[in-house]
């Protein structure tokens, strides 16, 4: 066998995003115009693996929906099926950090797969897509990648999607992992991991998902009285994720509001700051987490309110009930 075909294959969907967009003709405004065969020749003849580009979409991350998730993850798990080592989705940033922990939850290949983009377009200095991808690219073709679910490269960070955040609206360095940090780094065209593969909790199915209906995000703050949440369970949504206060608190109001829709409604409780757990037995006043927890709410831990949503509004998809949710939050929240 010759060298050329050792060479590992990797798939590139592109879906639109910052990194796609250029000013149109006679236009000021950056739009998505370009194709993944586009952003890829921008990368000339030095890649040290084959690859293989498809556009799926042309969209704003902003206007991502579960109907282009669900086909970009079939269209990927197809091109593993069919050789590819590794797997690359470029999209836009402000929903990425989602679009990664969903592909952790659904992903059940041991192939990576690396979501990137990028925070300046291809028509201002300095430009960063093109070092994005490459490094994406060199990510997913890393035999060493193997096993490790969805990842997200950028910025020569490659960030675990069950930590990756956007925590900047305009700065290359827009992704960050705290508590944690990232998984590891590139450095002069190679990947250094800081931890060895660890296990990962099953694939959730998405056989006769179906995912209509509402599933929001209601934040708790100064003088919450609960007609949110209340006004969106008597709209009939699905379930609800509250992005509480500190580790896990919530007003007196919102507390009786809560107790009252848990019959009906599946509540999960986030934290809202960003980093740290939800807690489960330190307080014991009317709206903490331990009020709560005897409602019957299911706890986040370390997930926060996004990943939450991601992760409630696919199980619910599937059909699971109450106590499967609960233990799902367990396996994929809790670090104990």
């Amino acid at each position: 066998m010759s060298s050329e075909s050792r060479r590992p294959l990797v798939a590139v969907a592109a879906l639109g995003g910052t990194i796609s967009m250029v000013p149109g003709d006679g236009q000021d405004h950056a739009v998505p115009r370009l194709s993944a065969t586009d952003l890829l020749g921008g990368l000339g003849e030095n890649l040290e693996m084959d690859v293989s580009a498809e556009t799926l979409a042309g969209i704003s991350s902003a206007s991502m929906d579960f109907a282009t998730l669900i086909r970009t993850r079939d269209w990927a798990a197809r091109a593993v099926d069919e050789g590819a080592q590794g797997v690359v989705v470029v999209q836009g940033t402000d929903t990425l950090e989602e679009t990664a922990y969903f592909f952790e939850l659904t992903w059940g290949s041991e192939a990576p797969i690396v979501i990137t983009g990028a925070m300046r377009n291809p028509s201002l200095p300095s430009a960063d897509g093109a070092a994005n991808l490459l490094a994406a690219l060199t990510v997913a073709a890393e035999p060493r990648s193997r096993g490790r679910g969805s990842l997200v490269a950028f910025n020569d960070d490659v960030h675990l999607a069950r930590w990756v955040r956007k925590t900047h609206s305009s700065h290359v360095e827009a992704f960050s992992s705290n508590p944690a940090g990232p998984l590891g780094l590139l450095a002069e065209g190679a990947v250094h991991y800081f931890h060895p593969v660890a296990p990962r909790p099953a694939a959730l199915s998405l056989e006769n998902a179906d995912f209509s209906g509402l599933v929001p995000i209601v934040e708790s703050g100064v003088e919450d009285t609960g007609e949110v949440l209340e006004t969106l369970v008597k709209a009939g949504v699905k379930g609800v994720v509250l992005a509480a206060n500190g580790a896990g608190h919530v007003s007196a109001a919102t507390a009786d509001v809560i107790e009252r829709a848990l019959p009906e409604v599946p509540i999960v409780v986030a934290g809202r700051t960003g980093a740290g757990p939800t807690f489960r037995s330190t307080y014991g006043f009317r709206g903490s987490e331990s009020d709560l927890i005897a409602m019957g709410a299911t706890m986040a831990g370390w997930l926060d309110p996004r990943k939450s949503r991601l992760l409630l509004h696919t199980l619910l998809a599937t059909g699971a009930s109450r106590d499967r949710v609960e233990a799902e939050f367990r396996l994929r929240g809790d670090l104990t």
